[in-house]
């Protein structure tokens, strides 16, 4: 299907750890596709970590999608849980972009997308699960790019993760499994749920 542009456009101040692993992770899987993974509506002041501005594939935008697409805005598709079609891939013939709003992996999920809905950009649904914002693009990826059907993706739903024989932890999200049915994550993302597992712990002792 050609190259895609994957845009999440950051509407918070700051990069977390969590957005900044999920945000390393797509754009380093974008690289292998030959697309572009831009960041819009980034705030003049906002630093982008280095080990993602090292991707060539990774593009900081301060301007919104709005004002990026303004001529082509049929071109991009908005990953809505509350739109009516889901996404297929005939979808891969009709967009050039992808459009992700942050909301996905907000658990309780907020309507965050309402505000890029309101643009009027075109809507896809991704199912009826919460995904995190890397899942929900791979899911994308799979779709309009390999031509799998949403249901054909393999996934694994609210999978528990051990860190040893005494912790583990639950995850509330959708991912994909790779070929051994585990979720696929971030590199570092394990580390990084036990660090702050056990900081929630140290704050009840």
């Amino acid at each position: 299907m050609g190259s895609k542009a994957f845009i999440v456009e950051h509407l918070d101040p700051e990069l977390g750890p969590w957005s900044e692993l999920e945000y390393i992770a797509i754009a380093k899987e974008t690289q292998h596709t030959n697309g572009s993974f831009i960041l819009s509506s980034l705030p003049t002041e906002f630093k982008v970590p280095a080990a993602l501005n090292s991707v060539p594939a990774f593009k900081p935008e301060h301007r919104g999608v709005e004002e990026l697409y303004a001529d082509d805005k049929a071109k991009v598709c908005l990953l809505d849980p509350a739109a009516a079609k889901d996404l297929s891939p005939e979808d891969g013939k009709t967009f050039d972009a992808f459009l992700f709003g942050g909301i996905l992996g907000d658990d309780p999920p907020r309507d965050r997308t309402s505000e890029l809905r309101r643009k009027g950009f075109e809507g896809r649904r991704l199912g009826p699960k919460q995904m995190t914002t890397d899942t929900a693009v791979r899911v994308t990826r799979l779709v309009v790019q390999d031509g799998i059907t949403l249901d054909k993706v393999p996934y694994v739903d609210s999978p528990e993760l051990k860190f040893n024989a005494h912790e583990s932890t639950q995850m509330p999200f959708r991912y994909v499994a790779d070929d051994q049915g585990n979720p696929i994550m971030p590199e570092g993302m394990k580390e990084l749920i036990q660090r702050d597992a056990d900081k929630s712990l140290d704050d009840l002792i």
